[in-house]
């Protein structure tokens, strides 16, 4: 690697190419992860995963598993080639007049790749809480508001049902762009990064896991130094290390979604920071809370990065620059 040269502009294509790819299969399970992290310990909607994404379909239609798809399918193409590339130029830069990267600096190149994507990551991850959660927050609010018929009897639900309880709650259909429009007028440029500590103390640790095991996983695949490992093993290489690392910061990642989702039902807690918030999931929900939605993160992780890996080392990249080159 010391002696080769890399093409930043051919790697930035290759991980925006790579993050599409990758998002476009595994969102519905983003979704499904995004709720259960959200749900508290005495309103909870959904019991798994798959009981969510059954109720999301029943309730807002297949495309409502895709609600916020649209703003990540748009940022995920800076944000992964972002990430991906600046992985590739650290170990570039830390490899020189070395044959082979230490396993320290391995981490050291992934802890830069953290900390360059949260300029994309975290605006991209606070509009998609917002359109994901939406689904969630009516569900629970029909729930709320079936209790006190429940509790008259079987006897008293008509006149409950006729004088008590008004029209259930729709889902408020709102895009992106108005929530960034009302952030940027009531907060400014930080309103759209709100939870950036949490952000950054999620990807860090998660680049500096993923990268070194990817490589080093991705390297049993090689049958010599100068040849690429096969796709399959490329593939399988980035879902091992994606779910390991996915697994292993999912304590992070619902601190950040907690501090990220603006709008909260009745009796839903409110959090002043990351410090307050993980005192309070401790204290009212158990050190158990702080895994909520670990088996979907790891879901989504694991063929994203297998995706994202993959096609990331087909070289779209390099392919569409050396067209452009010859056509010129």
């Amino acid at each position: 690697m010391a002696q080769q040269q890399i093409s930043l502009p051919a790697k930035l294509i290759n991980g925006g190419v790579a993050g599409m790819a990758g998002v476009t299969c595994v969102f519905p399970i983003d979704l499904a992860k995004t709720r259960l992290q959200n749900q508290r310990g005495n309103q909870q909607v959904y019991k798994n995963m798959w009981d969510c994404l059954i109720k999301t379909v029943r309730s807002e239609g297949y495309f409502g598993m895709y609600r916020g798809a649209a703003v990540n399918l748009t940022l995920v193409t800076p944000e992964k080639a972002i990430k991906l590339a600046a992985n590739d130029f650290f170990r570039h830069q830390l490899s020189r007049n070395e044959p082979k990267l230490t396993v320290f600096k391995e981490m050291l190149a992934g802890c830069g790749a953290g900390i360059c994507q949260v300029v994309i990551t975290t605006p991209m991850e606070m509009l998609k809480i917002q359109l994901q959660d939406a689904g969630r927050l009516v569900a629970q609010q029909r729930k709320l508001a079936m209790l006190p018929t429940m509790k008259l009897g079987a006897a008293s639900t008509v006149l409950s049902c006729s004088y008590s309880v008004g029209p259930a709650p729709q889902i408020r259909r709102i895009s992106a762009m108005q929530i960034t429009q009302e952030l940027l007028r009531t907060k400014g440029i930080q309103g759209l990064y709100k939870g950036l500590g949490a952000t950054l103390m999620r990807d860090i640790p998660f680049s500096v896991v993923y990268f070194p095991l990817f490589a080093h996983l991705n390297q049993l695949g090689k049958s010599s130094e100068d040849e690429a490992a096969p796709f399959y093993w490329s593939f399988i290489s980035g879902c091992a290390a994606g779910s390991t690392a996915a697994v292993a910061v999912s304590p992070c990642d619902v601190v950040k979604t907690r501090l990220q989702s603006l709008n909260k039902s009745a009796n839903e807690e409110s959090y002043n920071g990351v410090v307050d918030c993980i005192r309070k999931i401790m204290k009212k929900e158990g050190p158990s809370a702080f895994m909520k939605g670990a088996s979907c993160r790891a879901l989504v992780i694991a063929p994203l990065f297998g995706i994202a890996q993959v096609v990331y080392l087909v070289g779209v990249g390099e392919f569409l620059l050396g067209q452009t080159a010859l056509n010129l």
